[in-house]
């Protein structure tokens, strides 16, 4: 009998277009508002399954995984084995692109692609609730990552819209190899005197062009983002060199990390971004992407 095949999904970049902290509630987490989307860059993992479950990393930031008793990819299975007896597991392979602890759901994006490879070996809808279940138990960012389109987001992270459908987001990430962890940035945030206005929902769902989408994104910041360059003031010389840009339209931190996005109206203009950027600072994580 053959053994069954390898199966495999993307684990796509997270990319926080908007990040609001609410406040901090009772139990020490703190409620957000977010505008999440994804970029067509990622990590990759196969599921080979088996009896055992294991976990190897490869691929250039595997030596910044950490120990695979600690990758969420495991809890996320472990999670969902606890929920389903007799699950089918595996031995995983990650494929380790993204920079961790870089504010993209590096972690999170891998755990959720950890889920959907054991719902299709375990022939699970894909909105089996237990998978969401399992998400919420094993992160914050990882319910958001199982369905991986763009949404808001809200609470802890377990309040997620509807998929929404975004205009054509030609972008570029730059990390500067600056790790930082989401509890040491939220014990620096400070609530603003003035917190931005609410998101309007509905102008959300009017915004179809790039310049109409942009317009209505400037307004709505990274809270999270004074705090993240008090611990890393790398992260600010990143943001002035993306707002240099030919052709930039928005620069911001993504999330509580250090990675930054800018958005272009083409991926001409986004490439070429690269480039220069790649070649100013040959030490940073570059990349053209489009986000959606």
């Amino acid at each position: 009998m053959s053994l069954p095949l390898p199966l495999v999904e993307y684990a796509p970049a997270k990319v926080n277009l908007t990040l609001r902290v609410i406040g901090r509630r009772a139990d020490g987490y703190h409620e957000l508002e977010s505008l999440v989307a994804f970029a067509d860059i990622g990590d990759r993992l196969r599921l080979a399954p088996g009896a055992e479950l294991a976990l190897a990393v490869s691929g250039p930031n595997a030596a910044q995984s950490g120990g695979s008793a600690d990758n969420l990819v495991l809890k996320a299975a472990r999670a969902l084995a606890a929920l389903i007896p007799g699950l089918t597991l595996g031995a995983f392979e990650l494929e380790k692109n993204l920079p961790v602890a870089a504010g993209i759901g590096g972690g999170s994006t891998d755990a959720a692609a950890a889920l959907r490879l054991l719902a299709r070996a375990n022939a699970l809808a894909a909105d089996d609730p237990r998978l969401y279940a399992a998400a919420r138990s094993t992160g914050a960012d990882v319910p958001v990552c199982v369905a991986p389109r763009p949404r808001l987001m809200h609470g802890i992270g377990e309040k997620l819209s509807l998929p929404l459908v975004l205009p054509a987001l030609p972008a570029l990430l730059v990390n500067p190899g600056a790790a930082l962890a989401t509890k040491d940035v939220f014990a620096c945030w400070v609530k603003a005197t003035k917190p931005a206005a609410a998101f309007d929902h509905a102008a959300l769902s009017k915004a179809t062009r790039y310049d109409e989408f942009l317009e209505l994104l400037k307004p709505q910041p990274n809270d999270l983002e004074a705090a993240a360059i008090a611990l890393a003031p790398v992260i600010a010389e990143v943001l002035a060199a993306l707002r240099a840009l030919p052709g930039c339209g928005l620069a911001r931190m993504s999330g509580s990390g250090s990675t930054c996005f800018a958005l272009f109206p083409s991926t001409a203009e986004a490439s070429a971004a690269e480039k220069i950027l790649g070649g100013r600072y040959p030490h940073w994580w570059v990349r053209a992407c489009a986000l959606g």
